[in-house]
């Protein structure tokens, strides 16, 4: 959480102080009580001395200045890093695990690609590749000799810490540059347009590397600092060094995370394929099947949430990994701590707009992201706009507005609330931390002692990172020009200009939070007031804006993990750009490849529990209804409340700030721990998809951030993270395999046979309501 101007580095928030003080174990010692292995790292730092909490002998992570200083080491082996090995590693990885981001962008929960799975495969590969190939040292003083060169490139002996960095990233960084590519899908869906892959791969190239400059100049900011930690990428940094660092330790963790992949991989085919209703376990739909037909519909949207856009998933138990996930194995417990109050709100506010019919709620169904006519019939958009893509006002004046459904319009106002209460809360309690960032860049000093480490290999110089901005520039511009777009070239100067002034705040909050905000609504917002009546245009204006941000937070984050891994920066400018042309490519193909062989489903409102076009349904229908911003969002429109809700959402960060400016704390809780962004993020989460995870997400949060991270810090530092991945790893390398094989996403479906636990008829958590059984 930021803190003020003189206490950059505080520790995280009450609710930690209060889990410390209930711990009869727990010791608060100065810095230097820490053991002697650690006092070298402290000592080359130049970081104030703080508390430390420790229990059973071992420091409790809490801030971004702990990491740096007890999670992370700050040794550098000074070993090879881009060499031959690791390029041909990272190229055949990021193909695996650009198909599993692009696979998941179709399912009912969008779930990220495991790094941590992919270092550990890479790591295996690597150490078989290190013992197979034969070594330059076998033809030394032999007739063979000239061959040693050739041997020493092609095996330049053990897989080192930094060859696996690289491969890793890589294949990480191609997983992460996919979102542009949904724009080519809502095409592929809506508007039968097939894009050119030529065009799809350079706008992708565009989109990311714009972000990658924007972050190369930024680096002092979200970069450099403790405090930027991006704590989704310590799983992966832990584990790197655990096992390159610690090798006597290594046996055992490698034994749990091969003993945890494979278990999990036989075991994600039952909840998956054979047992879906273990996705959903919920009592109060399984006691209810003889309750009236218009009680089984309220708990339905209640307590429903096995299938796509089934209803809130309230007291479901999940026991199906891949929409799990160990992503609340790492987020910090303030994140996960405002995440519920959010959680909470989102189950109230849902039901309450619905049955209070609000926006005409009860015409259309509780929970979808399409568009509908007034009648509650599927939106003809397609006689709107025409071939053209441009708005057709005769046919607009027969057919109507569109209607959004509650929930969807609820989580466009929210959207808007949080980039409003994102904005503020970085200017208002983070300005003094921008401003102290930014002298010392401009000093050349950093307290990080990992930055310090950095400084003996040659930085990538700004004119690099501004060479690359222009190149990604004139790529889209040739996009622009060329493609299918709409979109006019000044429009487009204004995307990147946008994206590029909101870029720093999002990047913000996701380096010490661990989540961002979506950004979407702005971006379309501006669109409709300078293309009106131009779906296509909006879509790829926000493409050029919305998703230049979210590069920039994924390469960011790489970036951060490179300082910490002691990666030379050049290296890492040149590992970052191959794996965004992978992506580029491979997401591009995986996406035709679903889109045509799945078109009915992704086009359904509902969708089923495997397939979901709820990604392409939401980008459509905010492109559709902004383009008619006039109508539907203007003074007279039914949602003039959202576009309202980017300035509602700042007014309640600046009286929560002035309350801070006067009280710093209220009844031992700190004033500045509530994320109202993150409040008003998370009070949408539910408003599609499948909703039957989030009971059990919490559980394993709480059992990773607050049990074993509090009470267990020697076990949760070696094994927590190792496990995550590796429960990750094997749920989705089963699911690649069930997409091609069974799930249809070469083209044809093989369903597992009927039978209680995979019913027939209705929803697999058997909450039958809605005309689920008509």
């Amino acid at each position: 959480m930021a803190q003020p101007s003189t206490e950059l580095h505080e520790k995280l928030g009450s609710l930690d102080s209060a889990v410390k003080s209930s711990d009869s174990d727990v010791e608060v010692v100065g810095e230097k009580g820490y053991s002697s292995e650690k006092s070298s790292q402290l000592e080359a730092s130049t970081l104030e001395e703080d508390e430390v909490t420790y229990v059973n002998g071992e420091p409790v992570i809490t801030t971004g200045r702990d990491v740096s200083r007890f999670l992370v080491d700050v040794r550098d082996d000074g070993d090879p890093a881009l060499t031959f090995r690791s390029f041909v590693l990272g190229t055949v990885f990021a193909g695996l695990g650009a198909s599993l981001v692009q696979i998941y962008l179709f399912k009912p929960v969008q779930m990220s690609i495991s790094t941590v799975f992919l270092l550990l495969i890479i790591y295996s590969f690597g150490i078989l590749w290190a013992a197979v190939f034969p070594r330059a040292s076998l033809v030394e003083g032999t007739r063979w000799s000239r061959l040693g060169p050739i041997l020493k490139f092609i095996n330049p002996g053990p897989f080192g810490l930094k060859e696996h960095v690289v491969a890793s990233l890589v294949a990480s960084t191609a997983a992460g540059g996919s979102a542009a590519v949904m724009n080519f899908a809502v095409q592929r869906l809506y508007y039968d347009t097939h894009v050119q892959a030529t065009t799809a791969v350079l706008a992708t190239f565009s989109t990311a590397t714009f972000g990658y400059g924007l972050v190369g100049i930024l680096r002092p900011l979200t970069v450099f600092p403790s405090e930027m930690v991006y704590w989704a990428n310590l799983p992966t940094v832990s584990i790197f060094q655990a096992m390159h660092f610690d090798s006597a330790a290594n046996h055992k963790r490698l034994k749990l995370f091969w003993s945890a992949f494979a278990g999990m991989f036989a075991y994600e085919i039952i909840p998956s394929y054979i047992f879906p209703l273990l996705n959903a376990v919920n009592v109060v739909c399984l006691a209810t099947q003889k309750a009236p037909s218009k009680a089984v519909d309220v708990i339905t949207n209640l307590f429903g949430g096995g299938n796509g856009n089934e209803g809130l998933g309230l007291l479901s138990i999940s026991f199906d990994w891949q929409y799990i996930g160990s992503l609340y194995m790492s987020y910090p417990l303030i994140q996960q701590a405002n995440s519920w109050i959010g959680l909470f709100f989102c189950y109230i506010v849902i039901m309450v707009i619905y049955y209070s019919d609000t926006w005409n709620s009860l015409a259309f169904p509780m929970l979808s992201s399409s568009l509908f006519s007034q009648n509650g019939t599927v939106y003809k958009q397609a006689a709107v706009f025409g071939s053209t893509f441009q708005l057709n006002q005769t046919a607009l004046n027969e057919i109507g507005l569109p209607a959004l459904t509650g929930s969807n319009a609820w989580a466009n106002l929210t959207q808007n609330l949080a980039i409003g209460g994102l904005i503020a809360h970085c200017i208002l309690f983070w300005r003094p931390y921008v401003v102290a960032s930014f002298k010392q860049a401009r000093k050349g000093t950093q307290p990080d002692p990992h930055w310090q480490a950095m400084q003996k290999y040659p930085e990538v110089p700004w004119y690099w990172y501004g060479a690359l901005l222009v190149l990604s520039f004139f790529a889209g511009l040739i996009v622009v020009l060329k493609g299918q777009t709409t979109l006019p070239w000044w429009s487009y100067i204004l995307a990147l200009s946008l994206g590029a002034f909101v870029a720093p705040f999002s990047n913000l909050l996701f380096a010490r939070m661990g989540n961002g905000i979506a950004t979407n609504q702005l971006m379309k917002m501006v669109a409709a007031g300078v293309q009106p009546g131009k779906p296509v245009a909006n879509l790829y204006f926000s493409m050029w804006s919305h998703d230049v941000i979210s590069s920039s937070i994924n390469l960011a984050g790489d970036l951060k993990m490179g300082q910490y891994l002691k990666i030379p920066p050049r290296v890492m400018f040149v590992t970052q750009i191959w794996g965004v042309i992978l992506g580029a490519i491979i997401n591009y193909i995986v996406m035709i490849s679903i889109v045509d062989a799945q078109r009915e489903i992704l086009l359904s409102p509902h969708g089923n529990n495997i397939w979901s076009g709820q990604q392409t349904q939401s980008l459509n229908s905010a492109a559709v209804t902004w383009s008619l911003a006039n109508q539907l969002y203007g003074p007279k429109g039914p949602y003039f409340v959202i576009p309202m809700g980017l300035l509602i959402g700042m007014f309640p960060t600046f009286v929560q700030w002035l309350i801070w400016k006067r009280w710093r704390t209220i009844g031992g809780f700190k004033v500045e721990s509530i994320m109202l962004p993150i409040i008003y993020q998370y009070s949408s989460w539910l408003y599609v998809g499948v909703n039957s995870t989030i009971t059990s997400s919490i559980m394993v949060g709480l059992v990773s951030q607050l049990w074993l991270r509090k009470y267990h810090p020697g076990w949760y530092r070696k094994y927590n993270y190792i496990l995550g991945g590796a429960l990750d790893g094997g749920a989705q390398v089963m699911i690649f395999v069930l997409s091609f094989a069974v799930f249809g996403a070469a083209g044809r479906n093989r369903l597992f046979p009927f039978w209680a636990g995979n019913p027939a008829q209705g929803n697999v958590d058997y909450c039958n309501g809605n005309g689920a059984l008509d």
